[in-house]
């Protein structure tokens, strides 16, 4: 279990290892603003390039539902509209990769903001392949989110604003701070999700599975 051992002195390198759970991973962030369509495209790259799905909102979910000790907390948490901690959503990421059998994951709505991704790499020793940005302008989201007939209670008007508030002013700084290491993949979420597809292939051309 040396992980606390070695975390502090580790935290001064750049990320490479990439070892987690005695596999090598690969982790591609995927984020876009409420509504830009990341949840269909991450389907789309499940299914075309064998990679394995996670979202960090599914997960904490999936803890709450487990009535543990963590899911109560948790679920206190999101209901006085805190963020959960880092290290609460770093650790089911984890758990999820080291449970999988497989190697390539999404990491879907994750690092929301810059304290995330530090301690994300810190904790995981594990830095993205790179970050799938899906750019979207507000507007376009809003028509999408309110058009959506699923009955989720967090689709009206203010609190859509509010969702796209707190995504530029929280997950803009994470997609600034990897454009400046050139890991940022940016998409035009805006257009028809077919041709939204055909250029998030051209950037996963690399990962298709190999044909025996």
């Amino acid at each position: 279990m040396g992980t606390a051992v070695d975390a502090s002195a580790a935290v001064a390198e750049e990320v490479t290892e990439n070892m987690l759970g005695g596999k090598k991973v690969t982790v591609v962030f995927v984020l876009g603003g409420p509504g830009s369509g990341k949840g269909t495209q991450c389907t789309n790259i499940v299914e075309h390039f064998g990679f394995t799905h996670l979202s960090a909102g599914d997960l904490l979910r999936a803890e709450i539902k487990s009535g543990s000790e963590n899911g109560t907390m948790i679920d206190n948490m999101i209901k006085e509209g805190k963020i959960v901690p880092s290290e609460v959503t770093i650790k089911l990421l984890k758990e999820a990769m080291i449970k999988s059998e497989n190697d390539k994951f999404l990491i879907d709505g994750f690092p929301r903001n810059e304290e995330n991704r530090a301690a994300f790499e810190n904790v995981t020793k594990i830095s993205p392949a790179f970050v799938l940005f899906f750019d979207c302008a507000e507007e376009e989201m809003e028509r999408r989110l309110l058009g959506r007939n699923q009955g989720r209670v967090d689709d009206n008007i203010e609190t859509i604003r509010k969702r796209f508030k707190v995504f530029v002013e929280s997950s803009l700084p994470v997609i600034e701070y990897y454009s400046s290491k050139d890991k940022v993949k940016k998409i035009d979420a805006a257009k028809p999700i077919p041709e939204v597809f055909e250029d998030v292939k051209a950037i996963f051309a690399p990962y298709a599975p190999k044909v025996e």
